[in-house]
């Protein structure tokens, strides 16, 4: 596999082109990214094991939910099945990418506990609020900038992982450096896409509901509801789809490409 470098307007397209492969079948996109949500929160209702196993998962369904973005953009037929495809190829290497980013997270959470003795930690894995002095004092802040700062090479590795060792059979190492080297060489189209997106889930919905809000005052409340389900069944399968798409346009086959 070889990583291009793409101009930095290739970001906007990622979500233009997700869109349009959400359009395409809208409704079998998002009962499965829907049915991943509801399964991965049943899973976490379980203490500890729950977290453990859900966080095992998640590289196996990105590569079932890329298979069905591939699947729409090929033009062949989507079934609810495909939502545990993933789980079908190099299932160790999927499974070790889970364990590796489990343990990652939790040595992150670890150095960030220098900062607020542990309360962004508890909060995180074991759901426990932080007590108001901890949150007036500023430490939980910076063990949260701490904690972003560290995660960012971490998803810049884990972020085509999973699909480069479910479907070219790289080992969990290889996979992880392929991503980081992708990511790191397009930092710019990646750049206009974090900001296309918060343009898309934030600014927009906010001026809609601003002037919605102005418009009915009295039904205020039933608006912000309707624009949070909206997002959720349009926003987030497109971003699922726009994923995919970013992997098509930045990973070329050597042998293809020669």
């Amino acid at each position: 596999m070889q990583a291009l470098t793409l101009p930095a307007a290739q970001g906007w397209r990622w979500l233009t082109d997700g869109f349009r492969i959400f359009r395409r079948n809208h409704l079998m996109l998002t009962f499965l990214v829907v049915s991943y949500w509801v399964l991965m929160a049943l899973v976490n209702v379980i203490p500890v094991i729950g977290t453990i196993a859900t966080t095992l998962c998640i590289p196996a369904f990105s590569v079932s939910l890329m298979n069905a973005c591939r699947s729409i953009e090929r033009g062949t037929p989507l079934g609810p099945q495909l939502l545990f495809s993933g789980f079908a190829s190099n299932l160790r290497a999927l499974l070790t990418l889970g364990a590796i980013y489990l343990a990652a997270v939790v040595a992150i959470l670890g150095l960030s506990a220098l900062a607020d003795d542990g309360a962004l930690m508890a909060m995180m894995l074991a759901g426990q609020k932080p007590d108001a002095e901890t949150v007036s004092s500023g430490s939980l802040l910076l063990a949260t900038e701490i904690a972003l700062v560290l995660l960012c090479p971490l998803i810049m590795a884990y972020w085509y992982a999973p699909v480069l060792a479910g479907w070219h059979g790289l080992s969990p190492a290889k996979a992880l450096f392929f991503s980081f080297v992708a990511c790191l060489r397009n930092w710019r189209p990646f750049l206009v896409y974090s900001l296309a997106i918060g343009v898309v889930a934030t600014l927009v919905p906010g001026i809609v509901l601003g002037i919605l809000a102005a418009l009915l005052p009295s039904g205020a409340s039933l608006v912000l509801v309707l624009m949070m389900v909206l997002l959720i069944l349009v926003l987030a399968p497109t971003l699922f789809a726009s994923f995919y798409v970013s992997y098509r346009d930045v990973f070329v086959s050597v042998d293809d490409d020669a």
